[in-house]
């Protein structure tokens, strides 16, 4: 163990393990990426506000995805944000003090569905088409433009299944992509079946 670890009180050694910060000097940080669910009063100017607290406070943001709800004067936010615990409470903290906000729910540890859109030219042509073409049907694509030397392919699902077929679309040649972002929702809880009675 080092000399600085051990200047450290056992207090402090719990707190900075709880909140994923490294206790030997130039250890990595444990980094989390969450997935944070923000309703918003469908404002002008509400987005720029909370896009303007992430870059004043240097929080990550990995991606965010936006659109109306179906009450037409809300928004619903889907953020993709990573750090350690103490950030990610200070991000939550942040985002409940913004006076548009409505509701904050960090879904990361919940049961939530989540989706998101990819759009993809691949250059091919001949037999690399159609083993692309192929790629393409398991991953249960569609084609959403052809020319004689590309395709553009649109892919729909888990971040996970995104990221597979992007990788097994580079050895191919990718010309462009264009990803939406990640949207999650929670699960609505099942129902609890208990003894029936008669």
């Amino acid at each position: 163990m080092n000399q600085d670890t051990l200047t450290l009180t056992p207090q402090q050694l719990i707190r900075k393990r709880a909140a994923g910060e490294p206790v030997e000097p130039g250890a990595p940080p444990q980094i989390h990426q969450r997935i944070i669910n923000v309703l918003l009063e469908n404002s002008m100017g509400a987005l720029i506000r909370v896009v303007n607290m992430f870059s004043a406070r240097g929080f990550n943001l990995d991606s965010v995805a936006v659109g109306v709800t179906d009450d037409p004067t809300i928004s619903r936010l889907c953020i993709v944000t990573s750090g350690n615990e103490r950030v990610i409470s200070q991000i939550l903290r942040q985002l409940n003090r913004l006076v548009d906000t409505i509701q904050v729910d960090d879904v990361t540890g919940a049961d939530f569905v989540e989706r998101e859109l990819c759009i993809i030219k691949v250059r091919c042509r001949g037999a690399k088409r159609a083993e692309v073409l192929q790629v393409n049907e398991i991953f249960r694509g569609r084609v959403v433009d052809v020319t004689p030397d590309v395709l553009a392919l649109e892919i729909v699902g888990p971040t996970r299944k995104v990221d597979a077929f992007v990788n097994l679309m580079r050895p191919h040649g990718i010309d462009e992509i264009a990803r939406s972002g990640r949207v999650a929702m929670q699960r609505a809880p099942q129902p609890e079946h208990g003894p029936e009675h008669d």
